[in-house]
């Protein structure tokens, strides 16, 4: 919980209270181990010691900030509607305003688009066209694709293609650790890894309570029913544990037997939540399902980085 804030505040206050209450920090944690997945298995196909630069720790912030583009997005399209339904927040009661945001959002983009050139070596590069192409992409996203109306009223669709920038933003983490990275097998099933990811959260959050259903406010729940939507959660908590072993597998990792036992296991708590949800439908049920689907998240990217390591000889360094 956010600590309270009034006008009297400074406004930098204001906007950490705002992320406090809308991008908290300890989510930074899952961005970072997000582009350090994708580095390793970037740096997996390139023959010598993986090496992991203090660059490095720059480009896990720069992951962050887009993330916090991504946030001030989607603050902006649902703006009037949580009004409605959030007015005690930060940014609906006034404390900043849109372009407070805007302003935040259009510096983190610039960083990001010269951290790309700087990749590239200030030239047109993989990093920097990458980072274009992902860019459009949310753009597109933020305007809905032009059919707002139309794609909110079909709830699983408008996610699907919203988690397709995720592939994209692997795609740009791998060009900004190895500039004109190869797309070969290994971050191609990356990139699909990070979608099923980002898709099962997405599910996951959007799958409430009886108690929590508001007509206001979207939900699966709504639309297959509690059972059938934390069905589709198991389905694709089980999609990813299948895409964690195929990263591993196409990685080549010695002694892959070992690094599949903590996966099973998270995947088998994930599930037995879900199940627990499924016969008691609550706010703190639902609360356990996110938490127990970003656990799986994280373990998942962490056995990979050090599966990757430890298959490397634990050669990997600082430099």
């Amino acid at each position: 919980m956010y600590t309270p804030v009034s006008m009297n505040d400074g406004l930098s206050a204001r906007i950490f209270a705002w992320m406090d209450e809308r991008f908290p920090f300890k989510n930074a944690l899952l961005f970072f181990i997000l582009y350090l997945t994708s580095a390793v298995v970037a740096r997996s196909a390139l023959d010598g010691e993986i090496k992991v630069s203090l660059l490095d720790i720059l480009a896990c912030v720069v992951t962050w900030s887009l993330f916090l583009v991504i946030r001030i997005f989607d603050e902006h399209k649902d703006y009037a509607l949580d009004v409605i339904n959030h007015p005690q927040r930060v940014l609906q009661s006034g404390l900043i305003t849109l372009k407070h945001l805007k302003v935040l959002g259009v510096v983190a983009v610039i960083a990001q688009l010269l951290f790309s050139l700087y990749s590239d070596g200030f030239v047109f590069g993989g990093a920097t066209i990458s980072y274009l192409i992902m860019f459009t992409y949310l753009c597109l996203m933020g305007a809905e694709f032009f059919c707002g109306e139309w794609l909110e009223k079909r709830l699983t669709l408008y996610a699907f293609s919203h988690m397709l920038i995720m592939p994209l933003i692997v795609y740009w983490l791998a060009n900004l650790a190895v500039p004109n990275v190869v797309l070969n097998e290994s971050l191609i099933v990356m990139m699909l890894l990070a979608f099923i990811s980002g898709f099962c959260f997405e599910i996951t959050r959007k799958t409430k309570g009886i108690e929590e259903e508001r007509d206001t406010v979207d939900s699966y729940s709504r639309i297959f029913g509690t059972k059938g939507s934390a069905y589709l959660v198991m389905l694709l908590v089980s999609m990813m544990l299948l895409s964690q072993g195929a990263l591993l597998f196409t990685l080549e990792v010695k002694g892959l037997v070992w690094f599949l036992m903590p996966l099973v296991l998270m995947y088998g708590v994930a599930i037995r939540q879900v199940k627990k949800f499924v016969e008691n439908s609550t706010i703190a049920g639902r609360e356990k399902n996110e938490a127990a689907v970003a656990i799986n998240m994280l373990i998942g990217y962490l056995v990979i980085i050090i599966a990757v390591l430890v298959n490397n000889g634990l050669t990997g360094s600082w430099v």
